[in-house]
């Protein structure tokens, strides 16, 4: 089997030293078996090890080769769709739950970095922008929501203090967090990687998981071995192709692109992010930025549905940077790559069991930084018996796309173009 590299990004080209793994060549047994090395495999069989389980993970390429090493990079707190959505849909016990973990993933990710002493130029602070005033009325409510679940670490700015924290002339306001902030994302996973091997864990790289035998005993058979174990957790998320088919009906991959600029001196970048801190804006296709420790600015945006790497990811983020930062006119580009996420029909992620020992977690929605850091820990909570926090998940209601596999496509970038109106007019 053809080994897998890391895509062409400036993650993978500044990625930490980390060790070649093997692949599974043979059969072995283990408590757990964890399907995908990114963040929510990684985060899960933390936690497992943590709590003395034996953990085998397989992963069909690298660690962390997926979105978990693509992402933009920023701590992001809540979920796709937030809390007030959730208080709509659900009742109040379950909501309190789901509005209490809010605000953990990233409290994981700090204790993690801090426990393990993992180098990823970790940094506080992410700041919502606001174009319009619309927007700014609606980063009001939310940081009035957020506060009512305990969240106090947010302050709004208006149009002068926003011109403080980013130098674009778009914004009318904006909100900063400060427990949100922003990451080297590969970096992270490969720390949380030692960290796993460093209690006893094991990885495979290059095993992918082919079928599962379901069953009293499950076995995960990968194409030169198999592993056989007591539960199964399932983290494959956009990466998981048709493994298990009912999962596949309920979401749809997804892509979004990431150019990272030259390195741009510390005094440009210090105009550009004087307090170092991660901006997203606040559209419905949203536009997301941050310093990287070596000081080039790295821009993300755009949504592909379906997946379909595009043929020029320049010429699609590159005119939104500079419609943010006309001042990097002249500055080359030195990656351009994109990654997947999972989008589920309602933007809420998918937790659940089929069976008694299969676990699964997915459909992130494009907030998979910190969600996925909760879910391994949510995940690890159940199999241990405690599954009050995993039940709030997995009762979230949840669909198939309309028009199943073959349409869910069209329907979704119908949808996504509707709101990009919304966008542009201010609607």
């Amino acid at each position: 089997m053809a080994n897998i590299p890391y895509p062409q990004s400036y993650y993978a080209a500044s990625a930490n030293a980390a060790p070649e793994r093997p692949q599974l060549q043979d059969e072995v047994e283990t408590d757990v078996c964890v399907i995908g090395a990114g963040y929510t495999g990684l985060s899960s069989a933390l936690f497992l090890l943590e709590n003395g389980f034996r953990v085998t993970v397989l992963e069909a390429a690298k660690v962390g080769f997926g979105a978990s090493g693509r992402n933009g990079g920023q701590i992001v707190n809540s979920y796709s769709r937030d809390i007030d959505v959730i208080e709509r849909t659900v009742g109040p016990k379950q909501a309190q739950l789901l509005g209490q973990m809010a605000f953990e993933g990233g409290r994981i990710i700090r204790e993690r970095v801090a426990k393990y002493q993992i180098q990823c130029d970790l940094k506080d602070g992410g700041v919502f922008a606001a174009l319009t005033s619309k927007q700014m009325g609606h980063l009001e409510s939310q940081k009035r929501l957020w506060e009512r679940y305990g969240h106090t670490q947010l302050e709004l700015l208006d149009e002068r203090c926003i011109r403080e924290v980013v130098a674009c002339d778009q914004y009318k306001g904006g909100m900063l967090d400060m427990s949100g902030g922003h990451i080297h994302p590969l970096n992270l996973a490969l720390g949380e990687a030692a960290a796993v091997e460093s209690l006893g864990g094991t990885i495979y790289e290059q095993s992918p998981a082919v079928r599962i035998e379901r069953g009293v005993s499950p076995v995960v058979h990968t194409p030169q071995g198999k592993v056989r174990a007591k539960f199964i957790i399932v983290a494959g998320n956009a990466y998981l192709g048709n493994l298990i088919p009912e999962l596949a009906a309920k979401s749809m991959p997804c892509g979004t692109q990431v150019i990272t600029t030259e390195p741009l001196g510390d005094e440009l970048a210090a105009s550009l992010l004087p307090q170092d801190y991660c901006v997203e804006d606040c559209n419905y296709l949203l536009d997301y930025y941050r310093l990287s420790g070596d000081k080039r600015l790295i821009f993300g945006g755009g949504v592909v549905y379906g997946a379909r790497d595009p043929a020029n990811i320049e010429a699609i983020i590159r005119p939104k940077m500079l419609k943010a930062f006309p001042q990097l006119q002249n500055v080359k580009i030195d990656y351009a790559w994109t990654g997947n996420f999972l989008l589920t029909l309602s933007r809420l992620p998918q937790v659940g069991r089929l069976g008694d020992n299969i676990y699964y977690s997915q459909g992130c929605s494009g907030h998979g930084v910190t969600y996925t850091h909760l879910a391994g820990k949510v995940l690890a909570e159940a199999l241990r018996g405690q599954a009050e926090r995993f039940d709030a998940f997995a009762d979230l209601p949840h669909y198939p796309f309309p028009g199943g596999q073959l349409l869910r496509t069209p329907f979704t970038a119908l949808g996504a173009w509707y709101y990009s109106l919304r966008d542009k007019f201010g609607l």
